[in-house]
């Protein structure tokens, strides 16, 4: 009897030495629903990426540039000789319309104003593709961006003007930039 009290406490000693496991969530997501936004997101940009390339090729007017930053555009009016681009702090003045790709406007010039900014500094509402094109221009210079939704307005559009998810050109020209004398 006692060599079965000693068989059971060694093997009650061995079991109890286990490590602590970790405890399992009740619920556990997959990620799937990230997954599958994603994989939307990328056929959405692919549909109006051959939308504006189609409308590219089908414009020999114009000679279009693709940007880094994920539009197009082309200059209407261009400078060759000022050397002077908005940098990081500038205070910049610029007027813009909106329209659909196919050139219906969306809202005129007018109805914009004239717009000042602070290059990527200012927490103006200005769609991501306007701060991006907005550094590539001259003073004086107009030039007209072709902008995928996510350049755009995106989900949200533009209450009673634009749904959702629907790329856009814009018309923009630099009027004025002042030059932040911290970056010289």
């Amino acid at each position: 009897m006692s060599k079965l009290f000693y068989i059971l406490a060694i093997s009650l000693a061995f079991a109890s030495c286990k490590s602590p496991e970790a405890r399992r969530p009740v619920q556990s997501t997959s990620g799937s629903f990230i997954n599958k936004s994603a994989e939307r997101n990328k056929e959405l940009f692919e549909k109006e990426k051959a939308q504006i390339i189609s409308i590219i090729e089908k414009d020999t007017a114009h000679n279009y540039i693709t940007s880094k930053s994920g539009f197009w555009y082309y200059y209407n009016r261009q400078d060759t000789l000022k050397t002077n681009i908005p940098v990081l702090g500038d205070q910049i003045a610029f007027s813009y319309d909106i329209k659909y790709l196919n050139g219906d406007s969306i809202l005129s010039e007018n109805e914009v104003g004239l717009q000042e900014y602070i290059v990527d500094k200012s927490n103006q509402d200005l769609i991501s593709g306007l701060r991006d094109g907005v550094k590539l221009m001259k003073m004086g210079e107009t030039i007209t961006f072709l902008f995928p939704s996510y350049k755009a307005y995106g989900y949200y559009g533009i209450t009673d003007k634009l749904g959702a998810n629907v790329p856009i050109q814009c018309t923009v020209t630099l009027k004025n930039i002042n030059k932040n004398n911290e970056n010289y």
